[in-house]
């Protein structure tokens, strides 16, 4: 799977006439009617599509050796290694309000970016600001200040059917604006790993590497969705499996990256599985799609919605649900408040409940905003199966939690002899800043107390 040669190819009409080849102009019509184009489209439609090209830096990984004091002295009289490498990227983006200056893009087309430069479809160039970026579904928006600007209107993604026409409009390989067409070979594409939150659009139209955070519109030149990923054999380009975020999501993540800056998703809290033949079998239904509720969470808001085990969810707002993926998508798309009505056959009964989308969990803290001691190390809230537990994921070298003997993988099980399993547990023990603290950890197969002072 990919993240989003050049050739170029020429046809012509030859008639041969004394050995000399003639070029024969193609008809303007045929039987009287005027041959199909997508040019006037197309010319609408180029102005607001944009080519992105950004600069930044990441950090290179020394040797192990180095950190050794022998091996540092005898070569130090080589200098040392620089430790940030320059890195640079291409990709494509699209005008979604040309008076505020937003152009939606890919998260990967941006990611970690110092510097972001536009270059529109009449050669302009122009710094662009980041105003937010969601990597789980792999969307950012940028901010421009220019005059002239074009954008393209938005479709309702929702209306798309199989077959449907679609245009693709990007940068492949950095050569600028290419246009291809093809059909919306699917839709609703989950599960293929790409992003956190998926529901694809996937098409036939040619996507290659540069084409991501482009335009795919429809025949009416509306934009339809945002250009993202491919599959290619061996990672070689373009075989026509391409995938487009739906526009619909994308103004969804937008209207939060506007206010906030960040997407901030709420949480259902439930643990589910797609409905199989089996489980269709076992639970004596006659229905062919669902998701299945494995588990539910203590004080979560399906809990406190009467959600429970075994229920199947079949509709959520109305709109069927046909997998685990694409009821994550649903849920990870509405705000903290929103309510969502679930409808679900709880023994071979139908029934519909109310739920409020509630604040979701604080999963991963810096030690030094709990405690002063605890300082250097990075401690995730995990959750396996609905057993929740705290976990150190990192422990900086040299920090106070590094001399204090923590190390990356201990899980804590309790924190002055009282458990803590969640973060706000955490907290609440080690809110009176005590002198000392007595930390009982599971490293790997064993336990032990670690008594930082």
């Amino acid at each position: 799977m990919f993240r989003l040669k050049l050739t170029g190819v020429i046809l012509y009409a030859f008639i041969v006439f004394n050995s000399s080849p003639i070029l024969a102009a193609l008809p303007v019509s045929v039987a009287g009617e005027p041959l199909p184009t997508l040019a006037p489209m197309v010319e609408r439609v180029q102005p607001a599509v944009v080519n992105i090209a950004t600069r930044g830096h990441t950090s290179v990984q020394s040797n192990p050796l180095l950190n050794d004091p022998f091996f540092k002295r005898f070569f130090q009289e080589f200098g040392t290694r620089p430790q940030r490498r320059e890195t640079r990227s291409l990709g494509s983006g699209v005008v979604i309000n040309a008076d505020k200056g937003y152009i939606v893009t890919n998260h990967h087309v941006v990611e970690g970016a110092d510097e972001i430069q536009i270059v529109l479809h009449d050669g302009r160039q122009m710094l662009a600001k980041l105003v937010g970026s969601d990597p789980e579904a792999d969307v950012a928006l940028l901010k421009v200040k220019e005059d002239g600007l074009a954008d393209v209107p938005m479709a309702d993604s929702d209306q798309l059917r199989v077959g449907d026409f679609a245009v693709a409009i990007g940068n492949p390989f950095g050569l600028g604006q290419t246009v291809t067409s093809g059909i919306v070979s699917a839709l609703g594409r989950t599960g293929l790993g790409i992003e956190g939150y998926e529901d694809f659009i996937q098409t036939d139209a040619s996507i290659n590497p540069g084409n991501s955070g482009g335009a795919l519109v429809n025949l009416n030149g509306e934009l339809i969705g945002i250009n993202t990923a491919i599959i290619a054999a061996g990672g070689q380009g373009n075989v026509g499996i391409g995938f487009a975020i739906p526009i619909n999501m994308v103004r969804q993540i937008v209207d939060q990256l506007i206010e906030f800056g960040e997407v901030r998703r709420g949480m259902l809290g439930v643990i589910m599985q797609d409905l199989t033949p089996e489980l269709i079998q076992a639970f004596g239904l006659d229905i062919h799609s669902g998701v299945v509720i494995s588990k539910v969470i203590e004080n979560s808001a399906a809990a406190e919605a009467g959600l429970e085990a075994g229920d199947v969810v079949v509709a959520i707002n109305g709109s069927p649900v046909r997998s685990a993926s694409a009821m994550r998508n649903v849920v990870g798309m509405l705000r903290v408040g929103e309510k969502m009505q679930l409808e679900i056959i709880r023994d071979k009964r139908s029934k519909t409940l109310t739920a409020v989308i509630k604040d979701k969990v604080e999963e991963v803290v810096a030690g030094q905003k709990v405690h002063e001691r605890l300082a250097g190390a990075t401690i995730e809230q995990a959750n396996d199966g609905g057993e929740v537990y705290l976990v150190v994921t990192e422990v900086e070298q040299n920090s106070p939690a590094w001399h204090s003997s923590l190390r990356e993988g201990d899980i804590i099980l309790s924190v002055n002899r009282r458990t803590v399993k969640n973060l706000d547990e955490f907290r609440q023990v080690l809110a009176g800043k005590s002198k000392q603290i007595l930390l009982n950890i599971q490293r790997g197969q064993s336990a032990l107390f670690i008594l930082i002072q």
